[in-house]
């Protein structure tokens, strides 16, 4: 019986080890030609980077080229061995990253294609980390050493990564605590790399060495006699028998003596150079353990010949551990991974208006100077210190009146100064706040075009460090005017047909599409113009939130902004809640703790974006719907900033019953283009001035009490599409975001309305309105002599029977039915 059954065990093992063959023949090819390609990319960067060292200098005016261009333009010659390919990537690797250092990466794919085609490589993991430790360290160092001849050099020997954090640890800690950090770095990755090292760190007395050159302390005497007591010593055999089990580690089940006697025969002999340990385990199942890759431990069950059947060794053989895994924190929530190669984009994509620079002339300062003091002194104005600075539209000549001059004098005389420098937008500032002196803005004879391009590439909007950071445009002073839209928190634009506001609201957008990513805000465009807005369509599954049942993603019925309107007010209401749950107060905090992981996303929480709300013409949306608009506007406006819903309202009607008290109540934040009369300036800004602007662009910026005469930057239509084509082909959402469901309240939706229980005037009410083709409450209310209320009910059984279509605001309903034969047909079935 036990001869038979070893037979039967013997013939199911030869079984199960015939199916999964197959698998792993083509499992093992597949890593034998990934392999391979690691060695030929290896090959390849190795060539380009040693290329690269002789030939950085001729090829670098080259690899100033988009790469793009530098791909598909043939005509184009590298003196690289590798080709443009090859000098492009030399130069990422080592001018844009590691500098020297980067060929260490070689190294780390050769280890890697030697792992993959089974080629013994120990503990890949540590030897990775330590390698890209080395790379940093490296690229710091050289980066420090050479450090002032950056600018001379076209070969960076520590790359763009390792000079500016040179830069940053200069300006912290100074050259000489950037030494000491770089000596410390290297001292401590020695001493927890090489034990010799530590020794001869520690000044160790009992230390000694033996004739091989390694170190002998008590300690390691004592394992060193633990070990040859053992018993059990391996060879040079026993070592690639451990390489195997880390290669493929298995496990043998005994099926007799015989067997096992071959397998121990086989991988097991003695040695001196290292031990392992065997364990007797009795009655004992061995089951499959939970291993990590970092701490791997390979089992090997192996039978006695002089002992029972029950009877089982297992030989443990531990790698060193290279770091705990267990009880490791996890890793901060990146909401961008959904978007992970998401590109922003690039300058290139933006119009350059240097060549339109023009420059004002000293003769047109000292000609205005002259004649602004010879105006003042005709009305007996002395003045004892005028100062200009030079903007891009216009100049501020800054003036000090000597003593006893009244301001209100001064500010009189602007017509008079307007007339006698032959110049309109006259404007004076009487005083400039914090200065102590009077300002008097003269337009230059040639403005200057401010470029969106300029604006981004500057250093205050690149390094900023706003939420919602807005590149608007250049100041009087020609300095970058950038501010934080969270701060705001809400904008008021005004300003007349054709000053600029549309480029302003397209500035505004750019500076946000620039900055962030599609996980981090999102826009809701509502445009009554249809046409305005209708661009940026594109970038519908990126950057727009708009109703679940709605198809067009830009907002242009009137029924459908007020739904959004509304939808957006339970988004903030949602939001509020959420915040409630997590105790944060804003939307900064709250998101913090869930990237941290500190909220549970089974309970609701969810990363949450910034949401923009961008309102075009909001003058028409009043005339048309009224306060159905303007209280969710004016609702969302002082509440949602907490929650990171903020909202930008343009018109180009700037009249009392368009920007109304509640309206202006909460929209503190307010920028005025050019327009027609000092009333609508004082609806904007309470105070004049926009009236005298000189136009294209040119416009003040109010925040508070401080207003900011800039120059708006200048984005074009091909442009913004430019932009928007850059987005809309990269990889995108599913769908767009999507705002909660609105239902309305009142009973103007069809499904509220309990069409069995009609009013007793519904049938004559319906003839009345199909034989005069025109739905109009009023109408209703006058024929049957009822009130208001009923009148209105009776339009909506009306509405919900198919006989008038829906409300379209003040204008009367557009009657369904044409005929009284059809109305007839349509009173039958209900």
């Amino acid at each position: 019986m036990a001869n038979k059954k070893k037979q039967n065990q013997k013939k199911s093992k030869a079984t199960n080890s015939t199916q999964p063959a197959g698998n792993s023949i083509k499992i093992e090819k597949s890593q034998l030609l990934a392999g391979i390609s690691l060695f030929i990319i290896a090959t390849y960067l190795l060539f380009a980077f040693g290329s690269f060292l002789f030939n950085a200098e001729a090829d670098q005016s080259k690899l100033q080229m988009n790469w793009l261009q530098l791909i598909k333009d043939s005509s184009v010659k590298v003196e690289n061995i590798t080709g443009k390919s090859g000098a492009w990537l030399a130069d990422v690797f080592i001018n844009q990253w590691f500098g020297l250092a980067s060929f260490l990466f070689v190294y780390l794919l050769i280890i890697y294609g030697a792992k993959l085609i089974n080629r013994p490589v120990k503990a890949l993991a540590s030897k990775t980390i330590k390698v890209i430790i080395i790379i940093i360290w490296l690229s710091v160092t050289l980066a420090f050493i050479f450090q002032n001849k950056y600018p001379e050099l076209y070969l960076y020997p520590g790359g763009s990564y390792g000079y500016h954090i040179t830069v940053w640890l200069d300006s912290f800690i100074g050259k000489i605590g950037t030494f000491f950090v770089l000596l410390f770095t290297l001292a401590a990755f020695l001493v927890f790399q090489f034990d010799s090292f530590f020794h001869l760190l520690k000044f160790n007395k009992k230390a000694s060495r033996n004739p091989e050159g390694e170190i002998i302390t008590p300690q390691n005497e004592k394992n060193k006699s633990k070990t040859e007591t053992s018993g059990f010593l391996l060879s040079e055999e026993a070592e690639r028998f451990k390489e195997n089990f880390k290669e493929e580690p298995e496990i043998f089940i005994n099926d007799d003596d015989d067997d096992h006697s071959e397998d121990t025969d086989n991988h097991i002999s003695a040695s001196n150079n290292s031990t392992i340990d065997i364990e007797r385990i009795e009655n004992q199942t061995i089951e499959p353990e939970k291993e990590s890759s970092e701490d791997y431990v390979s089992k090997k069950s192996i039978g006695n010949e002089n002992a029972d059947d029950d009877l089982e060794m297992t030989v443990e053989i531990k790698e060193e551990q290279t770091g705990e895994i267990e009880n490791q924190p996890m890793e901060d929530y990146d909401p961008t991974l959904d978007l992970s190669h998401y590109k922003y984009p690039g300058l290139d994509l933006l119009e350059d208006y240097s060549h339109l620079k023009s420059e004002v002339s000293d003769e047109e300062l000292i000609e205005n100077k002259n004649r602004i003091v010879e105006t003042l002194k005709n009305f007996k104005i002395e003045i004892l210190k005028i100062k200009a600075t030079i903007g891009p539209t216009v100049t501020l000549y800054e003036i000090v009146p000597a003593q006893g001059i009244r301001i209100s004098k001064i500010k009189n005389l602007e017509d008079d100064i307007a007339l006698s420098l032959a110049a309109l937008g006259i404007r004076i500032i009487a005083p400039i706040p914090g200065r102590g002196t009077i300002g008097i803005e003269v337009p230059n004879r040639n403005p200057q075009v401010v470029s969106m391009r300029s604006i981004i590439a500057s250093k205050k909007f690149q390094e900023t460090t706003a939420e919602l950071p807005i590149a608007m445009g250049r100041t009087i002073s020609n300095e970058t005017f950038v501010f934080d839209l969270t701060k705001m928190p809400h904008i008021l634009v005004a300003g007349a047909t054709g000053q600029g506001k549309s480029v302003g609201l397209n500035a505004i957008i750019a500076s946000i599409l620039y900055k962030k990513h599609p996980s981090q805000v999102k826009f809701v465009f509502i445009d009554p113009k249809k046409v305005e807005l209708n661009l940026y369509s594109t970038i519908e599954h990126h950057f727009l939130a708009k109703l679940p049942d709605s198809e067009e993603p830009i907002i242009t019925d009137v029924e459908k902004v007020k739904a959004t309107l509304n939808s957006v007010g339970i988004e903030m209401d949602n939001r509020y809640d959420l915040l409630k749950a997590a105790h944060a107060r804003n939307l900064k905090e709250y998101n913090k703790k869930f990237i941290e992981r500190k909220l549970n996303p089974e309970k609701g929480h969810r990363f949450l974006p910034y949401i923009v709300v961008v309102i075009d013409e909001f003058a028409d949306l009043i005339m048309t719907a009224g306060k159905e608009i303007e209280l969710p506007i004016a609702r969302i406006a002082q509440l949602a900033r907490a929650v990171g819903i903020h909202m930008i309202i343009a018109t180009q009607r700037p009249s009392a019953n368009i920007i109304t008290g509640i309206i202006k109540a909460n929209f503190p934040s307010r920028i005025a283009f050019k327009v027609a009369s000092m009333i609508d300036s004082r609806t904007i800004l309470d105070q004049p001035g926009a009236n005298q602007l000189i136009g294209k662009g040119d416009m003040l910026f109010a925040s508070g009490s401080e207003i900011v005469r800039l120059q708006c930057a200048l984005v074009d239509t091909p442009e913004v599409e430019s932009i928007c084509q850059h987005i809309s082909e990269q990889q995108a959402y599913p769908t767009a975001y999507l705002l909660p469901e609105y239902v309305g309240e009142d009973s103007e939706m069809p499904g509220a309305v309990d069409l069995n229980n009609r009013d007793e005037y519904f049938d004559d009410a319906a003839r009345l309105v199909v034989l005069n083709q025109q739905g109009s409450t009023s109408m209703i209310q006058r024929k049957f002599s009822i009130g208001y209320n009923r009148a209105g009910r009776i339009m909506d059984q009306l509405e919900a029977a198919g006989v008038v279509g829906p409300s379209e605001g003040s204008k009367t309903r557009k009657v369904l039915l044409q005929d009284e034969y059809s109305l007839e047909q349509l009173l039958n079935t209900l």
